[in-house]
C-alpha cells in the first residue's frame, strides 16, 4: 500500500496528468459533439457516441509513457530504487496507479460523451438496453486501462527518451496498424491480430452496420476475446519492460 500511495502522489502532484485528462475529455467529447450534431436522429446510437474514443486514448497513453520517461529523465527513479531495492514491486505499483487513473479517465470520457450526445440529440434512441451497448460505453475504461499498461511498458523500454516513447506509440497507432492492411494477400489477415485492432473490436462490436457511426470489424474472435488478446499483449510487453529495467542501471 505504501508503494501505491507514493506512486499516486507522484502522479497527481504534477500538472501533466491533469492536463492530459482534461485534454482527453475535451478532444473526445468535442469530436463526439461534432459527429452527433451532424448526424440524423436515427443514426445516433450508444455506439456512435464513442466514435472518438481513440483520440482520448492516445492522449492518455502519452500521459502513461511520460509517467515513466520523466522519472528516468530527471533521475527521480534512481532515488526510488535506492529506497526500495525491489524494482519489480516499484514498477508494478506505478503501472497499477497509472492504469487505474487511465481507466477512470476512460469511464468519465465515455459517459461524458454519451451524456453530451443526449443533450445534443434528445430525440435520439440512446437508451442503454443491451449488454453490447453497456460494453460499448463502460468498456472504454478497460481499453484505456490496458492501453496505459502498454504505454508504461514502452516507457520502460525506451527510458530517458520521452519523445521517442510518444513517437513510437503514436506512429504505431496512427500508421503501422493501418498500413499493415495494404500488404498484398497477408495484410488483412495480419491486421486482424494487431493489438489495437483487437481493442477497437471490443469497443465497437455490435455497433451500427448501416454506415453510420464506427465501422464494423469482421474478426475471428469476439469482443471479449479481443480485449483479452489486447491485455495479453500489454502484459507481455510490460514483463519485457520490467525485465529490462531490472537489468539496466537506472
Amino acid at each position: 500500500m505504501t508503494l501505491l500511495a507514493v506512486e499516486r502522489i507522484k502522479l497527481t502532484s504534477t500538472r501533466s496528468p491533469w492536463w492530459c485528462a482534461v485534454l482527453a475529455f475535451a478532444v473526445t467529447a468535442g469530436f463526439t459533439a461534432l459527429i452527433v450534431a451532424n448526424s440524423d436522429v436515427q443514426a445516433v446510437t450508444p455506439a456512435s457516441t464513442q466514435f472518438a474514443f481513440n483520440f482520448g486514448m492516445m492522449i492518455i497513453m502519452v500521459m502513461a509513457a511520460l509517467a515513466v520517461t520523466t522519472e528516468y529523465r530527471f533521475n527521480t527513479i534512481k532515488t526510488t530504487f535506492q529506497a526500495v531495492p525491489n524494482r519489480t514491486a516499484v514498477l508494478l505499483a506505478k503501472t497499477a496507479v497509472v492504469a487505474l487513473a487511465a481507466g477512470i479517465i476512460g469511464e468519465i470520457t465515455a459517459f461524458g460523451s454519451y451524456g453530451l450526445a443526449r443533450l445534443i440529440k434528445p430525440a435520439a434512441d440512446l437508451g442503454i438496453d443491451t449488454t453490447a451497448e453497456w460494453r460499448q460505453i463502460a468498456g472504454i475504461g478497460l481499453v484505456y486501462f490496458f492501453a496505459a499498461v502498454l504505454a508504461v511498458a514502452v516507457g520502460l523500454l525506451v527510458r530517458h527518451y520521452t519523445a521517442a516513447a510518444t513517437s513510437i506509440l503514436l506512429v504505431y497507432i496512427l500508421l503501422v496498424e493501418n498500413l499493415v492492411r495494404l500488404i498484398p494477400t497477408v495484410g488483412p489477415k495480419i491486421h486482424q491480430w494487431m493489438p489495437f485492432t483487437a481493442a477497437t473490436h471490443f469497443a465497437r462490436a455490435g455497433g451500427p452496420a448501416n454506415g453510420h457511426g464506427p465501422p464494423m470489424l469482421d474478426l475471428p474472435y469476439g469482443p471479449w476475446g479481443g480485449l483479452a488478446y489486447f491485455a495479453a499483449i500489454a502484459v507481455a510487453i510490460l514483463v519485457a519492460g520490467i525485465v529490462v529495467a531490472n537489468r539496466r542501471d537506472a
